[in-house]
């Protein structure tokens, strides 16, 4: 893996060319995304930002959501996919909160995955957005970005997490998020835009592995493989 140094420059490196970094999921307050972050979860942050108005229109906090009915409530959020689990976890969500936290989200790794349906990056998700509280939320993308740049080693979240802390100040936390996951997004997908990437030159995938591909494909053939190119051509011209 990278140094420290090394990791926070490729950080700063992509937040230069995301300077908009940030989760594109919209919310006002705590509750709202933490919501918005559990309906998330196997869907996409425009789908989302597409059902939450009308959602938190009727159940603007933990309260009136605890009072909600299921049924109800899966109508509502039916098109986020996986709509039954996601009701359950909502509502035993909101139930914990009012039952434990008088309504309010606590601004505390422990006590917010004690809730329902909230599990690490989540709560990392609304630590660091929304409660001011630096954490760093890795998905799918950071894993991706993260392995392949060589600033991050293993497919555990939790370990991956550990590292990128260990290796960043804490103020750094929630943009290197951020960062990796628009990358990912955006340029670093499962098949890369390289050509794109303000950090190439620093990932270990594109040296070791794009360039290697690059010259290989650039190399001379060997005086056999031309022999046999020309018997081909001279062949198909008959």
């Amino acid at each position: 893996m990278k140094s420290p140094q090394s990791t926070r420059r490729v950080i700063e490196t992509l937040a230069g060319q995301h300077p908009s970094a940030d989760t594109e999921l919209h919310y006002r307050n705590a509750f709202e995304l933490l919501v918005a972050t559990i309906l998330s979860a196997q869907s996409t942050d425009a789908r989302v930002n597409i059902v939450t108005p009308k959602l938190f229109a009727k159940y603007p906090d933990a309260h009136a959501l605890a009072r909600a009915r299921q049924a109800s409530l899966e109508k509502q959020i039916v098109s986020t996919g996986f709509f039954r689990q996601k009701s359950k976890a909502l509502l035993g969500m909101a139930r914990a909160l009012v039952a434990d936290h008088a309504g309010q989200v606590p601004a505390d790794m422990d006590a917010l995955t004690e809730l329902p349906g909230v599990g690490r990056k989540t709560a990392n998700v609304v630590l660091g957005h929304a409660l001011g509280v630096p954490g760093l939320p890795v998905d799918r993308h950071v894993l991706r970005v993260s392995n392949r740049i060589g600033i991050a080693e293993g497919d555990d979240p939790i370990q991956v997490e550990a590292q990128l802390c260990g290796a960043l100040p804490k103020e750094m936390w929630t943009l290197a998020s951020d960062v990796q996951i628009l990358h990912g997004r955006r340029v670093c997908r499962p098949k890369p835009m390289c050509q794109d990437c303000s950090v190439r030159d620093d990932c270990d995938f594109y040296q070791h592995v794009i360039t290697k591909e690059k010259e290989r494909a650039s190399a001379p053939k060997k005086a056999g493989a031309k022999s046999r190119d020309s018997r081909r051509v001279r062949t198909s011209a008959r």
